[in-house]
């Protein structure tokens, strides 16, 4: 007889068909008689059984039809089509802004587990949510984030902060809990901060991130009014929860609110919003909000024109006036240090040969991959070993163009 049995994934039976649950929010379907190949079978919570089957034929068999299924990885909340990048796939953590490690070479780290968001606002700047335009999601092993994120460290030798803001949700990623245990556990780690909309966050949630090591929550919240949150969230939104839930994490952890500032909309939202932070904070030195000019972007939601820099910034200074509080916030404010640049393996311009390996985010574009770097290709129908100019590489982030 052969159990097999699985951390990450979960069983149930629909009609002819064995949906396989992925990480909570992530499904395939493998067939009953592709499954019945392999020998008779009961499939158990997390585990398939295969009761006349020598163990180490169900596993090499079954982990054939799971590797064929991945294929076909689907995410519940956006219904599209999902990448599951591991330490196998052969696609790297570094060079895309979407998903892995972003270093824009100074001691705060972006670490993207995945790509999916349980809301719908109207200014996403990444087109993320339930009406998302975008073609594909992603998620990224745990394991390899972390293998990853500690070689990274390695080569700064320098104290850093591990900053958890992705596409979308953090919170959507079933292993948070763990992958914020694995960061913290790393000696250069000090800080630990996460965006979040705080629509999943519980108070039991609250307590088990405060315990895994996350230092300090990024709250989205953009308005104080029921009507007007709920518009900007583009769909169900329980206002009254996420200012008990933001209560009950300042007691816990660092809590800043990061509203988005939406000119046309949220405007006189800003100074209740900057009081209701200020009554958050208590007695805690430091910083506890900042406030984000909402920017225009080409693939993203806009729903009205950005403010020019100077119009914000003298809003700023007339609302610190107002209430007496520091809005105008730099890299000082949040102890960041330029780092030991990490090498680029391409030069702006320069002509490589790459090889294409699954969707991007974006419509007809795809991803490629070369010198262990992820490398972005747009209006791209091609496949295998490509040619392309380089266009892009700010912080290791490669874009290129077929040539």
């Amino acid at each position: 007889m052969a159990e097999l049995s699985f951390k990450t994934l979960s069983f149930k039976q629909e009609g002819s068909k064995i949906k396989v649950n992925f990480l909570k929010i992530f499904y395939f379907y493998l067939d009953d008689k592709l499954l019945s190949k392999i020998g008779d079978f009961k499939i158990k919570d997390s585990s398939i059984i295969f009761e006349k089957t020598p163990e180490k034929r169900a596993e090499r068999k079954f982990n054939s039809l799971l590797a064929e299924g991945f294929k076909d990885l689907k995410n519940t909340i956006s219904g599209k089509k999902t990448i599951y990048i591991h330490k196998n796939s052969g696609i790297p953590l570094i060079g895309s802004n979407s998903f892995g490690i972003v270093d824009r070479n100074t001691s705060i780290i972006d670490v993207r587990p995945i790509t999916s968001c349980n809301l719908n606002c109207i200014f996403c700047s990444v087109d993320a949510g339930l009406s998302s335009r975008n073609q594909v999601d992603f998620v990224v092993e745990r394991e390899y984030l972390v293998e990853e994120f500690k070689k990274l460290v390695d080569f700064k030798g320098c104290d850093v902060e591990v900053h958890l803001g992705t596409q979308g949700e953090p919170l959507l990623y079933a292993e948070i809990i763990e992958l914020i245990k694995d960061l913290s556990s790393i000696k250069k780690v000090k800080t630990i901060s996460m965006d979040t909309n705080g629509t999943l966050l519980t108070e039991e949630l609250v307590d088990k991130l405060a315990e895994a090591g996350l230092t300090r929550i990024n709250l989205s919240l953009n308005a104080m009014d029921k009507n007007l949150a709920r518009k900007l969230a583009g769909c169900k939104y329980n206002l009254d929860k996420i200012k008990e839930t933001a209560s009950y994490i300042a007691k816990k952890m660092e809590l800043a609110i990061a509203p988005v500032l939406v000119p046309g909309f949220n405007d006189d939202a800003m100074e209740k919003l900057i009081n209701f932070a200020k009554k958050m904070k208590g007695d805690r030195k430091g910083y506890f909000i900042g406030i984000q000019n909402f920017l225009n972007y080409r693939f993203g939601r806009n729903p009205c024109k950005q403010l020019s820099w100077d119009k914000f910034y003298l809003m700023m200074k007339d609302l610190e006036k107002k209430t007496n509080t520091k809005l105008i916030i730099g890299p000082e404010d949040f102890n960041i240090q330029k780092t030991k640049k990490l090498p680029k393996p391409f030069k702006k311009g320069q002509i490589i040969k790459a090889e294409i390996l699954c969707p991007g985010r974006l419509k007809n574009e795809m991803l490629a991959v070369a010198s262990n770097r992820v490398i972005s290709i747009p209006t791209c129908f091609k496949k295998g070993i490509v040619k392309i100019r380089i266009t892009r590489t700010k912080h290791n982030i490669f874009m290129g163009r077929l040539v």
